[in-house]
């Protein structure tokens, strides 16, 4: 329970930033395409050696980051638009992943992978999850104002000399392996939640980046340790019970957020108010 703890902290900390920029770049609905496509890989991983987090962790990353490449790809050369070739990348993923699974393991096998069981993090679960988070917070910093540039003012960046790719392809680098640090705690049909939900919350309380960020942990941190305290009393899955709390302070910010909120828009424009 103690490492289970730990490791919802430090994915909230690695994901925070990340789930910001997936919203910036538009890329919410890629970043759910990216998380599904990490499933043939941690199948390979599973076929290779069982249940063993390095295993499916580094089959996973692999997938991911093949995913993203191919799918670029494809909308480069052809006219296919980049949401649609990772929507077809997407299917194609979970459908493989399901089958591969289905070769060797059991349907509990399935639905761990699916998804995941956090109170049985190990101590090399708990590192690997640490680790990320680290190299998370050191690469978002090192790239944070291209990033930011790149996000509102792609001309700009690049009529400095700037090529905005090496950018987007870094952050899609730390998205896929924050995506591979959750699906052990989340499983890979919702290894987005705690990347995401905190992230769009965030967005009807602050306007600036940062502060979205700032706002987006605590979040991510409080829908991890009570959706994990909710699991271990009830006997819940953990991964659901944490994206179900994440859920609700999506819909609680939706209707009181300082922010463009559904409370906002019923008092009408702050100029007009009495």
């Amino acid at each position: 329970m103690r490492r289970a703890l730990v490791a919802c902290l430090a994915l909230s900390a690695g994901s925070a930033t990340v789930g910001v920029f997936l919203i910036l770049r538009r890329m919410s609905l890629m970043g759910d395409a990216l998380a599904h496509a990490l499933l043939p890989g941690a199948a390979i991983g599973f076929l290779a050696g069982g249940l063993s987090l390095p295993a499916m962790s580094a089959g996973g990353f692999v997938a991911g980051i093949a995913t993203a490449l191919l799918s670029g790809m494809v909308s480069r050369y052809t006219n296919l638009r980049e949401d649609a070739s990772f929507a077809a990348a997407y299917l194609t993923a979970l459908a493989l992943g399901v089958m591969i699974v289905s070769l060797k393991g059991s349907t509990v096998d399935l639905m761990h992978i699916l998804f995941g069981t956090i109170l049985a993090v190990d101590d090399l679960s708990l590192v690997l999850v640490a680790g990320t988070a680290s190299l998370t917070l050191l690469g978002m910093a090192a790239i944070y104002r291209p990033l930011v540039v790149e996000c509102f003012n792609p001309g700009f960046l690049a009529a400095v000399g700037a090529r905005g790719s090496i950018y987007h392809y870094g952050f899609l680098g730390l998205a896929v392996l924050n995506m591979v640090a959750a699906f052990q705690a989340l499983g890979t049909l919702m290894a987005l939640g705690l990347l995401l939900l905190p992230a769009v919350a965030a967005s009807f309380w602050a306007r600036d980046v940062a502060w979205m960020a700032l706002v987006a942990f605590p979040m991510a941190a409080l829908s991890g340790v009570a959706g994990l305290l909710i699991s271990y009393h009830s006997g819940l899955p953990s991964g659901p019970s944490i994206v179900l709390v994440a859920s609700l302070f999506y819909i609680a910010s939706l209707l009181v957020g300082s922010n463009d909120s559904v409370r906002q828009r019923a008092q009408g424009p702050a100029h007009l108010r009495g």
